[in-house]
């Protein structure tokens, strides 16, 4: 039986390097894909910025991973903690209505980005577990730059206990990011291919596997 899935994350760049693979391989799996990005990712970088280039790498990102065309919220990015937090969660709820996922992927609670903590909360609001409630599992991932950065006085370090292998999608993977060469730095920085590859070789040798990616569980119900 194929499942629906919708990968929340607060930019475009997010999804990829957060569940490129994953979202791959349920593609593959015959799984139905969506993609909601929550910020513009671009206003916080002046007011000339223009979202449209970003979009239209998260489209062509999607294309290559399996995923619908994405879905844009818009909100202002890097500015997350400046929209009251029900505005968020209301226009997530349209998006959990329409898609009805039994699967999200979203943001690790810990990141640094405050856009990503914001994301994480929004989505675990907009899924509570009220009866009726589509989504059977919630899996948060981390983002390199900014999962790792988070702070250690933070009692939610990114702890991971769930991992999926992409052996086979991480050329997906790595080619859905290169959509997004603005967004992508050279080695050694966190946010470069290479290190996005060394990443998925060590998720994939925690767990005695080739490359994966790993998550969080933050709800996994077995229903009836």
């Amino acid at each position: 039986m194929s499942d629906t899935v919708l990968v929340v994350a607060a930019h475009g760049d997010d999804e990829a390097l957060g569940c490129g693979g994953t979202m791959a391989r349920h593609k593959a799996q015959g799984d139905a894909v969506d993609v909601l990005l929550v910020a513009d990712g671009v206003t916080s970088r002046g007011a000339a910025a223009d979202a449209g280039p970003r979009q239209a790498a998260a489209a062509e990102a999607a294309r290559i991973l399996g995923s619908e065309r994405p879905r844009f919220l818009n909100f202002p990015d890097n500015r997350l903690d400046t929209v009251a937090l029900l505005d968020v969660v209301q226009a997530m709820e349209e998006v959990i209505a329409e898609v009805h996922p039994d699967i999200i992927y979203t943001h690790h609670g810990g990141d640094l980005n405050i856009d990503h903590i914001i994301t994480h909360r929004a989505v675990m609001t907009a899924c509570r577990p009220v009866p009726g409630q589509p989504v059977q599992a919630i899996y948060g991932f981390e983002v390199q730059s900014s999962t790792e950065w988070g702070s250690v006085d933070q009692d939610s370090q990114f702890r991971p206990t769930h991992f999926v292998e992409i052996s086979q999608q991480l050329k997906a993977k790595l080619a859905a990011l290169d959509c997004y060469k603005d967004e992508m730095r050279p080695f050694p920085h966190a946010r470069s291919g290479e290190a996005v590859t060394a990443l998925a070789r060590l998720r994939g040798s925690q767990v005695g596997l080739n490359a994966a990616e790993a998550f969080t569980v933050l709800r996994q119900v077995k229903p009836h």
